[in-house]
């Protein structure tokens, strides 16, 4: 009879869908309850958000774009491809850095770190710190860092420097092909316009980059060495090298008479991913700082975790047993029940085994999938590789704000093994509780963060 008496428990969360009880065994087998952060030097929140994307460079109109379904896929006209199986990309065309990059910069820099330097600094503006403001100013800037990570970085300053050294020899070589290609300048170029001196660094692992970039920044916050930190993606790589080298891969789709389409995740007649490019950048600060500063908190990171399939260079594990640990680490370090997701912003490449290895995965993790709404944003602006993450993470975030999760286009004819919601087509209403944003990459790292809603 005493061991098979039950008692309830309160759990203590920080969410008011969270008072509840749960009822656990009183014997030896003790059931193990999620719990959040509560100390506010260690919870971190997003302030500010900012971006350069195929949508513009404004975040709401992003996501407007996003709601509306539209593709900004197209043919590529940045350079010939009439030879190339793959004509078609998320190009970014019509770019603006003015008001963010000097003139003699904007010559000269690689797209990649444009894109880096206006992401960064909207997402400043955004969290009421842009450069040169009283906010701005009264930043402990040692304990401020940059952390924006790129999974090619300059490849277009690569391969226009490769082609100069076989044209014209290494004395026409310009002495900045060392430092534009690299891709830690990024993060660099950030944050000496910035001035921030605390960490500032980049993490490059293929397209899960955004993500580690999130989770690194966060961890550097919770243990106490920085309160702000600039953390996301940069990608650049629209470029004959770029794009012919995922050709060999045999990994874009070569939907070329119909671009808008060609990106179609868990569509059976998926052909492969379609490239984009662009920028993510989140500003991330520990609650305490926000606070003291009276910040616009828009949303709270709550954990997120990385690992490796060590299986593969390119092809994920088809069981998703990796992406699946990921999840469930990611969860425990967030403090959430996977009861409690009920939205995630999936990986969704278009690509044949990743988008069921990843579904794969998830039925691990979630037992019940009734409730979670799943979306692939690449449908719409293609895969932008180590920014990819970072535009996804504003896209997630977007949505716990709006409560309006944005459509998966060209939702034709579903493959059968989903069974889950993909919100198909047309932008669905849906309030989040608690939503995980997936990054996977070639070599087989693994990436996922959690967001919710913020509540004091």
């Amino acid at each position: 009879m005493h061991n098979s008496l039950l008692f309830c428990q309160p759990i203590l969360y920080t969410h008011p869908i969270h008072c509840r009880l749960q009822c656990r065994a009183s014997a030896s087998v003790t059931v193990s309850v999620p719990r959040r952060e509560t100390d506010p030097k260690k919870r971190v929140v997003i302030t500010g958000m900012g971006l350069a994307s195929v949508f513009g460079n404004d975040v709401d109109k992003f996501y407007d774009r996003l709601l509306e379904g539209k593709s900004g896929i197209g043919l590529i006209d940045r350079f010939e491809t009439s030879n190339f199986p793959t004509r078609i990309g998320g190009q970014i065309k019509d770019f603006s850095s003015e008001g963010y990059i000097d003139s003699k910069n904007d010559m000269k820099l690689d797209d990649c770190w444009k894109y880096c330097l206006v992401g960064g600094k909207k997402a400043l503006e955004n969290a009421g710190l842009g450069v040169g403001t009283a906010e701005h100013k009264k930043i402990n800037k040692s304990r401020a860092g940059v952390l924006v990570g790129s999974g090619m970085g300059g490849v277009d300053t690569l391969f226009k420097g490769i082609n100069t050294l076989i044209d014209s020899g290494y004395q026409e070589l310009s002495p900045n092909l060392i430092p534009y290609m690299a891709t830690n300048i990024g993060s660099a170029l950030l944050g000496i316009d910035i001035g921030f001196l605390g960490p500032t660094y980049s993490i490059s692992t293929a397209c899960a980059t955004s993500n580690y970039c999130f989770h690194a920044a966060a961890n550097h916050i919770k243990k106490g060495t920085v309160d702000v930190m600039l953390a996301g993606g940069t990608e650049a790589c629209i470029v004959p090298a770029g794009l012919t080298g995922f050709v060999a891969c045999r990994a874009l789709s070569q939907r070329n008479d119909d671009p808008a389409t060609a990106s179609r995740p868990w569509d059976k007649e998926r052909d492969g991913f379609v490239m984009g490019e662009g920028s993510g950048v989140l500003v991330m600060e520990s609650l305490e700082h926000a606070m003291k500063r009276d910040a616009p908190i828009i949303a709270e990171y709550l954990g997120g975790a990385i690992n490796c399939d060590a299986y593969h260079i390119t092809d994920p594990r088809a069981d998703g047993l990796g992406v699946s640990n990921c999840i469930k680490q990611g969860l425990e370090n967030a403090g959430v029940a996977p009861e409690e997701v009920n939205y995630i912003n999936a990986h969704a490449t278009s690509t044949l085994m990743g988008d069921l290895a990843e579904i794969n995965a998830l039925k691990k993790v979630f037992k019940n999938t009734s409730e979670i709404k799943i979306n692939g944003t690449k449908s719409m602006i293609g895969h932008c590789l180590g920014a990819a993450g970072g535009m996804e993470a504003i896209a997630t975030i977007k949505a716990i704000t709006t409560g309006w999760l944005h459509p998966t286009i060209n939702q034709f004819n579903i493959d059968p093994i989903v069974e889950l919601d993909t919100v198909p087509n047309k932008k669905q209403e849906h309030e989040v509780n608690v939503a995980i944003s997936n990054s996977f990459g070639f070599g087989g790292h693994n990436a996922v963060v959690v967001f919710a809603p913020f509540e004091a």
